[in-house]
Order: structure tokens, then sequence, then C-alpha cells
């Protein structure tokens, strides 16, 4: 069993998936700790319902980026985390929990990298009127969405769909392919690869 922490920023929708997957087993690991930047984020809610202690602050409270990463660390290994997967934590990365987890942050998005990176990605596709998008599961690196990619999935954007019906095909293959790729993880770090 690895111990994990999840990092949210909203909604939750994969926190949740990953949180299925631990139940069933389907992820040998043990969800240790939501870590959330906005005090408002339904994520919490969905923490509480499933007993996870969650670790919340606004790091516009913090002197620095520094400070406020050195707040979360502290809260990481309190909790013996292993690993740290982001679901929808709408916050770059910086050097001090880069360092402490080297190759051990990963980080769903919403499109086929390097296609589309940062916010609002599903957006941006549909904008752009690609016919193909999808999710990308990657390490997380000092640059926005640019760590080595570890798996990706496409969907197809179908004439006639809208907005709200490509964030639901992509929300769907989401919430498999995440789940499916921490545990391939997890199976690596086990091994020692």
């Amino acid at each position: 069993m690895m111990n994990l922490a999840v990092f949210a920023s909203g909604n939750g929708s994969n926190f949740e998936a990953v949180m299925e997957a631990v139940k069933s087993g389907a992820v040998q690991g043990e969800v240790k700790l939501l870590v959330c930047d906005k005090e408002q984020a339904f994520a919490i809610e969905r923490a509480k319902n499933h007993g996870i202690p969650t670790f919340v602050a606004s790091p516009k409270k913090y002197s620095s980026k520094e400070a406020y990463e050195t707040n979360v660390l502290k809260q990481l290994h309190e909790n013996n985390v292993e690993l740290i997967v982001l679901a929808g934590y709408m916050r770059l990365i910086g050097s001090t929990l880069l360092h402490a987890f080297e190759h051990r942050i990963l980080n769903i998005h919403p499109s086929l990298l390097p296609a589309f990176p940062g916010l609002d990605a599903i957006g941006q596709a549909f904008d752009a009127k690609v016919k193909v998008s999808g999710v990308t599961v990657h390490y997380v690196d000092a640059g926005m969405d640019t760590g080595p990619i570890i798996a990706q999935e496409s969907i197809y954007i179908e004439d006639g769909d809208t907005r709200e019906d490509v964030q639901r095909k992509i929300q769907q293959v989401e919430h498999q392919l995440y789940p499916a790729t921490i545990q391939k993880v997890i199976e690596q770090i086990t091994r020692g690869v």
C-alpha cells in the first residue's frame, strides 16, 4: 500500500474517482490527505464524506510560494505521503515540493498534451474546432503541463457536440484513466523501476 495525497482546487470529481478506485482495490494505495488551496472547494466535502483529513490553506495568506509549500510539505511528511496526485489543482507546483517529491507528483490534464496546456483546455480545444482531444496523465515538472507523459487517451468531438458534451466525454475518460495510471505508477515505484 502506498500513501497518497490528493491536491484539488474545485469540484473534486477526479478525487472521487481515485477514492472509488482505492476502495475497490483497483489502486493499491491509501489516501492520507487532501490538500486544497480554495476554502469553498467541493472537494473538501467529498474528503469529509470519505473520512479523509484535509489541509486547506490559501497561498495568498503566506509570504511566498516557498512558505506555502513548506507548510504543505510538513503536512505531507506528517501523513507519511509517498505519492502526490493532482486532481484539478489549479496551481503550478514550485521547487519546494518538486525537489521533495521528484518523479512522485502526477497530474491529469484534459487535453492531448502538448496541445492545449494550461487553463480551460476543454474550451481551447472546443474553440479550435478540433475533432480529437483527450486526456493526458503526466509527471509534474517546473513547467505548465510540460512533464513527461505517462498515459494518454483520446476522445472524438462530433459535429453538434456542445462544450458540455466534450467535458462529459473527457471526464468519463479521466475517471478511468487516472486511477489505472496511478496504479501503474505505484507498481513501478514498488518494483524500483
